[in-house]
């Protein structure tokens, strides 16, 4: 709780340090101003739009599970909801700070930019860190420990189903509104990006805050703090009677709070090339992390822990998060490969533009499927090693150490949008285009950086699915023997219904993914007509002597984000719910749906973030003069592969992975009502 306040404590010494320095001038304040009240109208939407459905889920909790789970389920809710919508508010204000910065220097940007983030990153894990245990301190006063963990699941219900709405609502927004100004903007009139005279470029810039902000930060709320819970169900289920391995998991979470303030500190005295900077405060953070995880894991287990029968040493225990913290710079490095303009694939796909639009959009296909064969072995290698070291409680170690640097991850992440949002500012200002390059390079930076921070929350979603699906299974095994019954389920890959699971829960997330692109499609289609109509019939924006409707295309994509997120935001509630509740389905075949889901979604959400970006990052690399640069037929080709692209990376892949964890989670909370 500590750690976490002090976390919370410097976030808010980062906001009193960004509102000091020069918002630029009465140009800038407009244009800053305009896009703020747009992301305000949209989260106050949204929100009005999620409570609704919100309030009847805690009603059928109320009354069919018990009143803890349920006001869990609010807090969880609450806090995601808070932890996005503070961290999309001070992207605003440092999105035109860090704009004026730029006027003067590139380090002055880049420190802006990441401090700006950082709140978000700080509010993430200060919020998720609190709020889990002061709630779990409370109720275990009030109803006893073992309840009190259990009721911590309808918390994890409430962040990962706020998120999921969040992530969708968000990246739908965005997306839309980014893809129909790029297509009527850049390819049908020969705009710039960010140019005054798009009607949709308002709507595209409160796009980069709802969506990568506020959804972002909502996403990474929920895995963290889904991530604690699954560590502290696993320790309870496992290790009964050891309060150790329940305290464990926030501890490692508070030291590296600790750590991500360090790796702040960092970015705002270090200098070099922007990249190796922000790589450094990852470096940072996990190092502290791992001099610290050492003396805590002797203090708290000095003669160790017996899992499974077998007594692990405090030793196993620490290399176990070791392998946490390694596998956060690994994932980092490789998605970084994949989606950098610096490496390869990037650059193969910029190639194949210069051949047509068809080849682009193969060659970046290929490149968001190869880009999942590393991390998944990666991943499979730290799932052997850590349950080799200390079982299933090993893996759940793991997780949490992996999230526990999401502080650090979420400001590299936030940087993007704030920086992108940056150059979108400086364009409509009519400020030099030396300052345009600034931004422009701190982007195409961010944009990794994006790209980056999803492989590392689909990564840890992954690891953290299987700790649940575990704690499912243990779960499940509590209950029949609690009744006096034989726990005789089989989720063995002999048992036919297993195999029916698996298949219906590979399903959810090429459906739900289907879902969220025709949305975006939808969406992006009405913002074109609508920039098309106004371009006609008002020639003189093009030539700058009309302005443009800005608010008209902002309530398009604000109307159809809000529509189009319902269904497939409750599509995994009602298909858990379904299979439980069909009797010759039943638990087996739901824990198949389980892992499934799992295996599927981990594929599909990393090639489509890693696809995205590296299509994006394409366009970027012609952008900046290579293969005939601006207004050639490789670039006409590349922004096509990033119109597919956006959507790719930025709504349907990254919100799989709360997807992945709703499923988890709800499946653990149905189980005394179903079975």
């Amino acid at each position: 709780m500590l750690c976490a306040i002090i976390g919370l404590a410097f976030a808010f010494f980062l906001i009193l340090a960004i509102m000091r320095h020069s918002s630029g001038n009465e140009r800038m304040r407009e244009i800053s101003a305009a896009v703020q009240e747009g992301a305000k109208a949209y989260l106050n939407r949204q929100v009005k739009t999620i409570s609704v459905i919100g309030v009847v889920i805690f009603i059928l909790l109320f009354i069919f599970k018990d009143h803890p789970t349920a006001i869990g389920f609010v807090i969880g809710a609450f806090c995601s909801l808070a932890a996005g919508f503070i961290g999309m508010r001070v992207a605003v204000l440092a999105n035109v700070r860090t704009a004026q910065a730029a006027s003067i220097a590139r380090l002055n940007a880049l420190r802006m930019g990441f401090n700006g983030g950082a709140v978000t990153g700080l509010l993430v894990v200060g919020l998720a860190l609190l709020s889990v245990s002061i709630f779990y301190t409370i109720a275990a006063k009030m109803i006893g420990s073992d309840a009190a963990i259990h009721s911590l699941v309808g918390l994890a219900l409430g962040g990962s189903l706020i998120s999921v709405f969040a992530r969708l609502g968000g990246g739908i927004y965005t997306k839309a509104a980014d893809v129909g100004a790029d297509l009527v903007g850049k390819i049908e009139s020969g705009l710039e990006e960010d140019d005054p005279r798009n009607p949709a470029v308002i709507a595209d810039n409160v796009g980069d805050n709802v969506g990568d902000c506020a959804g972002m930060a909502a996403d990474v709320f929920e895995t963290y703090a889904v991530s604690l819970i699954g560590a502290i169900l696993v320790g309870v289920l496992t290790l009964a009677g050891n309060p150790s391995a329940i305290v464990y998991p926030f501890v490692l979470g508070g030291i590296s709070v600790l750590g991500a303030i360090c790796g702040v500190l960092f970015v705002n005295v270090a200098r070099g090339k922007p990249g190796r900077v922000l790589m450094g405060a990852v470096l940072t953070n996990a190092l502290i992390s791992a001099i610290l995880f050492w003396p805590v894991t002797h203090r708290l287990f000095p003669a160790g822990l017996t899992i499974a029968g077998t007594l692990r040493s405090p030793a196993q225990l620490y290399f176990a998060s070791l392998v946490g913290l390694i596998m956060t710079p690994v994932i980092v490095a490789l998605t970084n490969y994949y989606t950098s303009s610096h490496y390869g694939p990037v650059q193969k796909i910029a190639h194949a533009s210069e051949t047509g639009h068809a080849t682009n959009i193969i060659a970046g296909l290929a490149a968001g499927e190869h880009a999942t064969a590393l991390p998944v072995l990666c991943i499979g290698a730290a799932i052997l090693v850590t349950f080799h070291l200390a079982g299933l409680y090993g893996i759940a170690i793991a997780v949490m150490s992996m999230l526990s640097m999401a502080g650090i991850i979420i400001s590299l992440d936030s940087f993007g949008p704030i920086t992108d949002n940056a150059g979108g500012v400086a364009v409509m200002s009519n400020l030099p285009k030396e300052v345009r390059a600034v931004t422009d390079e701190l982007d195409a930076v961010g944009n990794t950086m994006k790209a980056v921070t999803k492989g590392y929350a689909i990564a840890s979603a992954g690891l953290a699915a299987l700790v649940l699906f575990g704690s499912y299974v243990q779960e499940l095994s509590q209950r029949v023997t609690a009744r006096g019954e034989v726990f005789s389920y089989q989720f063995s890959l002999t048992e036919p219904k297993v195999i029916i699971g698996l298949f219906i829960g590979g399903l959810l997330p090429f459906i739900f993914t289907a879902f969220s692109m025709d949305a975006v499609g939808k969406a992006a289609g009405a913002v074109v007509r609508e920039v098309r109509r106004q371009l006609q019939a008002k020639p003189g924006i093009l030539t700058g002597q009309d302005r443009p409707e800005y608010g008209t295309c902002v309530d398009i994509v604000t109307k159809a984000a809000l529509r189009e997120m319902i269904v497939p935001a409750l599509l995994p509630l009602v298909a858990v719910i379904a299979v439980a509740a069909v009797k010759p389905l039943g638990a087996v075949v739901l824990g198949g749906l389980l892992v499934g889901t799992i295996v599927t979604g981990l594929f599909i959400a990393i090639a489509m973030t890693s696809g995205g970006a590296a299509w994006d990052n394409a366009k970027k690399f012609i952008e900046e003069g290579n293969l005939g640069g601006k207004g050639s037929f490789a670039h006409a080709a590349a922004v096509t592969g990033d119109t597919v692209g956006d959507p790719y990376k930025d709504t349907a892949g990254p919100a799989i992975n709360p997807m992945i964890k709703v499923v988890n989670i709800l499946a653990i909370l149905i189980i005394p009502i179903f079975f």
